[in-house]
């Protein structure tokens, strides 16, 4: 008996030493263990976030308002990420003050860069705005949103963002291949089905990609580039250009659907599909950001309307099935600045996703307001956030 606990004794130190267990106090909750085909858990860098805030002092001439404005004096916040030139670029969502209220500002996409991925060295004016362009009417008044973006094999840089008219949100696609000047090709889906999804509320594409070497690049999955989208569910679309894209539809004609929100999950109001999916050798692994309802449903863990991140593992040969997917997020709300700021419910918003000197960095949206980043470390596998404890007497929590 004394040899088997001298020996359950010397693993747990050397398992501690390792990094392998971490101590979780109960304010924090438990411990959240990850499967090997997700990523992560990815760890904030102690004292650098949020990288990314509002700044006042900034302004450029508006082609749509024909006047000076401060293009970031608001909000900055839901951010793409791609490396370029050993660096890696964020795009980010930044909004003026020209209202009070989600939806009512002009957004614009602005761009920054860092050699560190957390030191940021911002390019003064948007790289993208509306203006006196083809996209006039899907881009005024509300502007460029939510920018995700993904790097094909010759070096060709595509961006999907929100087109916002304050009527209809549509996904559309831009190109460049410096990330400073972009082409608009409008509306992701104007072409398909003889333009019957061209004013379809849509938005929040990944599209697929895989590493190669040190870079994460758009690949095909069986013949054809492929992108998981939407917000309420989650969606496929295919593309042979990576601009005009068609949805996945069901045997009534449908938009068909792979995933949905779960009752009494941390995503049961929706499932909004996060940065660039990523083909690994266990299948296609989707980030996506999930809300909690308002009221009844809810995970009573946490906040109602609270959004989180979670991750599933598609098969790479049939990219619908669904093969695993988390219960609970990976990635939530924890710090001061993920629940104050325009969305004060608590807010991580996943949409960027770089593979940087043997490391994925994560960047996303902290309450609308400003951008953090987060780090895995894949020679030091931690667990993701720590999971609360149910509240005392709520037999109703899941």
């Amino acid at each position: 008996m004394k040899k088997i606990c001298k020996l359950l004794l010397c693993l747990t130190v050397t398992l501690l030493a390792c990094g392998a267990v971490r101590t979780v106090s109960a304010q924090e909750g438990r411990e959240n263990p990850l499967p090997d085909w997700a990523l992560g858990g990815f760890v904030r860098p102690a004292g650098v976030n949020p990288v990314i805030s509002p700044d006042s002092q900034v302004r450029f001439y508006c082609p749509m308002r024909r006047d000076s404005v401060g293009w970031k004096e608001s909000d900055t916040f839901n951010p793409a990420a791609v490396v370029r030139d050993g660096r890696i670029c964020v795009l980010y969502r930044a909004e003026d003050n020209s209202a009070t209220g989600i939806g009512k500002r002009t957004s614009r996409i602005g761009l920054a860069e860092s050699r560190d991925g957390v030191t940021m060295e911002f390019r003064h004016d948007p790289v993208l705005f509306p203006c006196e362009d083809d996209m006039k009417a899907y881009d005024w008044p509300g502007g460029c949103e939510d920018p995700r973006v993904a790097e094909t094999e010759d070096g060709t840089y595509v961006m999907f963002y929100t087109s916002w008219n304050r009527q209809i949100p549509r996904l559309s696609v831009a190109t460049s291949r410096d990330l400073i000047h972009w082409t608009k090709h409008g509306p992701a889906f104007a072409k398909a089905y003889g333009g019957r999804f061209r004013d379809l509320k849509s938005k929040s594409a990944s599209i697929v990609t895989k590493v190669v070497g040190d870079r994460l690049v758009i690949t095909r999955v069986r013949g054809k580039y492929m992108m998981y989208w939407g917000e309420r569910m989650i969606n496929i679309a295919t593309s042979d250009n990576l601009i005009d894209w068609t949805p996945e539809l069901d045997e009534s004609g449908n938009l068909k659907g792979v995933v949905f929100p779960r009752e009494g999950c941390f995503d049961s109001a929706l499932t909004e599909c996060g940065p660039p999916a990523v083909l690994t050798d266990r299948g296609i692994v989707l980030l996506y950001n999930g809300q909690n309802r308002l009221r009844e449903g809810r995970d009573r863990r946490y906040p109602p309307r609270t959004y989180s991140a979670g991750q599933i593992l598609f098969d790479a040969q049939e990219p619908g099935r669904v093969l695993d997917r988390l219960d609970v997020p990976f990635f939530r709300p924890v710090d001061a600045f993920e629940k104050s700021g325009q969305y004060r419910d608590g807010t991580v918003f996943i949409e960027g996703l770089v593979y940087f000197r043997s490391k994925w960095y994560l960047y996303y949206g902290c309450a609308d307001s400003r951008v953090g980043v987060a780090v895995y470390d894949p020679a030091q596998r931690t667990p993701g956030d720590p999971v609360p404890e149910v509240p005392a007497g709520d037999s109703a929590a899941r």
